[in-house]
């Protein structure tokens, strides 16, 4: 599978139990260190929360993916958070969930829930979106052929990152992996230029 869904924008969710607040954020991420960004944020702005559980989930297929209980007990909080968001069918999203004790414990049960609804409570808002497995694409070639690169750019909707104009003409992209077949196929017959697929 090389079609995946992650969500759009930052969203938000709460859930009350017996006093104790539950309030989930929900972040599309790209990198361990954009998840420690976002939390350093939260643990500023909730600096008097005696829980910050998390989850994420990071590239294709789950390549990366992490649960953490913050302190309450063992599966009670991270698994639940984890949990929601596979069950959204979700990558690249990190969860957060900040709870204020409420003076009443809940017990592991009572947690397990509380912890996922507050993060359904979140994830259930936000808007979903497409995203496909890439792979980085570097294409070289005469000044004179500028022109059908652009037309290959287009035409198989690649996102470039880096256009270098100086001895030679070199391009960097990101091209979908479904289409890179076809491309290799198009660009030997039509237009003879020189790439470089990074697997």
């Amino acid at each position: 599978m090389s079609t995946y869904f992650t969500i759009k924008e930052k969203v938000e969710g709460f859930y009350k139990e017996k006093g104790s607040k539950f309030i989930s954020h929900a972040f599309h991420v790209r990198s361990e260190e954009e998840i420690k960004q976002r939390q350093e944020e939260l643990r500023k702005e909730y600096h008097d929360a005696r829980h910050h559980c998390f989850a994420w989930i990071v590239g294709m297929d789950e390549q990366q993916w992490r649960a953490n209980d913050d302190g309450e007990p063992a599966h009670s909080a991270g698994d639940p958070i984890l949990g929601q968001i596979r069950s959204f069918e979700l990558t690249n999203v990190l969860v957060v969930v900040i709870r204020y004790f409420g003076g009443t414990k809940l017990g592991v049960g009572g947690l397990i829930n509380a912890y996922k609804v507050a993060t359904e409570a979140a994830l259930s808002k936000a808007v979903k979106v497409k995203i496909f497995e890439t792979r980085k694409l570097v294409m070289k070639f005469p000044y004179d052929m500028m022109s059908n690169a652009e037309r290959l750019i287009t035409d198989f909707e690649m996102e470039v990152i880096d256009r270098d104009f100086q001895l030679s003409c070199e391009i960097s992209a990101w091209i979908k992996k479904d289409l890179i077949e076809l491309f290799k196929q198009k660009t030997v017959e039509l237009y003879n230029l020189e790439f470089q697929i990074e697997e």
